[in-house]
């Protein structure tokens, strides 16, 4: 009797509630799958990788920014409300994910996407730009709309039964609620996004960053997560820490052979950070502004500790208000 392989199947996973319907669906039907997440500095793997725990599926998890970076500065489609290039974005990650077929023994790729569930990436147009620039035309699969959408080659090759797929579609969760309650999936995030890039805060500081800095590291992009972000004169940017968590963040990511640090020495206040250093004029100032923010009183000189590369040093200077240096916040 002659062997028949397996069918398998790599899936995108976000780790939310589509994403774990649809490979169930796909593995009630006999096809073994797998999954692959992706992670930058604007999401993390977290939800995928518990996902994966809690259903026994498989999952490989890959860094991509710098693959990411180049398509973000400049996505085909442009961005939706802030700096999130939604479609490129689903284009590039099927694109790698296609390219792990062969190595993973993957006969097609899978997703969780919902037909018309997100105005800007799942509109049936939507959905074909990203198969069509991906590289991996017809090699895509969405369990969950599938019988919405034109048939695929694995469909119509027997592949994957058309009949058992879903016909899901608008912004609804109650039809997915059900299908979690039959194959008795209990455990599963909010459909709140996890992109940073949604943000407007953090868009803003984004695209404040691309305009200044041509070259952006891993660290960089940390930083945008974090503090209050203000250009100073020339051009310079400091991040001066909002709490305890921010402080604490800030002091990891600065690099001690390259960015300065500084804090007040009597008061309690923010940890400030100057990315890449600066100099002399605008380090007083920067010293000045972390001060406004510290619990000093106004009006009297504040001596700051200041961290440099080629040392500690203490500056005095007298604290610039909050209120003085608002048109300098990015925001």
């Amino acid at each position: 009797m002659a062997h028949i392989q397996k069918v398998k199947a790599l899936g995108l996973c976000s780790g939310g509630l589509d994403s774990i319907l649809a490979a169930l669906m796909l593995r009630d039907q006999g096809i073994d799958v797998l999954w692959v997440a992706f992670e930058t500095p604007f999401f993390s793997a977290d939800k995928a990788r518990r996902a994966s725990i809690n259903h026994k599926i498989p999952i490989i998890v890959k860094d991509i920014t710098g693959q990411y970076l180049p398509m973000l500065k400049n996505p085909r489609c442009g961005y939706g409300k802030n700096m999130n290039p939604c479609m490129d974005c689903h284009a590039l990650m099927f694109h790698i994910a296609g390219e792990m077929m062969a190595e993973t023994g993957s006969d097609f790729l899978f997703s969780g996407e919902v037909v018309g569930q997100r105005p800007m990436s799942q509109q049936k147009k939507s959905l074909r730009y990203v198969e069509k620039n991906s590289g991996f035309d017809g090699r895509i699969l969405r369990p969950l709309s599938a019988k919405l959408l034109p048939g695929t080659p694995m469909e119509q090759n027997g592949m994957v039964d058309r009949d058992r797929l879903g016909d899901l579609s608008g912004r609804g969760r109650k039809p997915q609620m059900e299908m979690a309650r039959q194959f008795g999936v209990t455990d599963y995030p909010s459909p709140a996004g996890g992109c940073l890039l949604t943000s407007p805060g953090y868009a803003s500081r984004l695209r404040d960053l691309f305009e200044h800095q041509e070259d952006v590291a891993a660290v960089d992009l940390a930083f945008l997560g974090h503090g209050r972000h203000l250009r100073m004169e020339g051009g310079v940017k400091i991040i001066v820490g909002r709490n305890h968590g921010d402080n604490a963040a800030l002091s990891r990511l600065y690099r001690p052979n390259q960015d300065v640090l500084m804090q007040a020495k009597s008061f309690s206040g923010p940890v400030t950070v100057i990315p890449g250093g600066c100099d002399e004029k605008t380090l007083l100032q920067a010293a000045a502004v972390s001060a406004g923010y510290s619990s000093a009183p106004l009006g009297a000189p504040v001596e700051v500790s200041v961290n440099q590369p080629d040392g500690v040093v203490d500056l005095t200077v007298m604290p610039i208000p909050r209120a003085g240096v608002q048109d300098l916040l990015i925001v």
